[in-house]
């Protein structure tokens, strides 16, 4: 088998992978080894983080629906359950922007909620 000579193959690699890892603590961002594990970890981690964002997003507009929804005499799965039935489907990312920005919008939507729901249960 002939001899494989990977001089600025094997420098480049490395070179991408410091500058990958570039910032990071003592050795994890100088020595090749300790920055490989150390990114390795970092790209594990990221991959990680963004499947758990989409869960923290969705629990922090769940408080802020609950809390908009609390002001009007409601709690969240009340609020949530009048808003199907009168057939309004804002996601809850929108609820939560009106709970927070606009209180008069989201007012009219808790009054709406309360109207579905007392004629659903007549």
């Amino acid at each position: 088998m002939p001899r494989v000579k990977r001089g600025s193959v094997r420098r480049a690699k490395r070179k991408k992978l410091l500058a990958r890892t570039k910032g990071f603590y003592a050795t994890k961002s100088k020595l090749y080894r300790a920055a490989k594990l150390a990114g390795d970890k970092a790209a594990e981690y990221a991959y990680i983080g963004r499947r758990l964002k989409k869960r923290d997003f969705r629990r922090l507009w769940i408080v802020r629906i609950n809390a908009g929804a609390h002001q009007h005499g409601l709690n969240y799965s009340q609020f949530m359950n009048g808003l199907t039935a009168a057939g309004i489907t804002l996601d809850r990312k929108s609820l939560a922007n009106l709970a927070a920005t606009e209180p008069a919008a989201f007012a009219h939507l808790a009054t709406q909620a309360k109207d579905a729901r007392s004629a659903a249960a007549a």
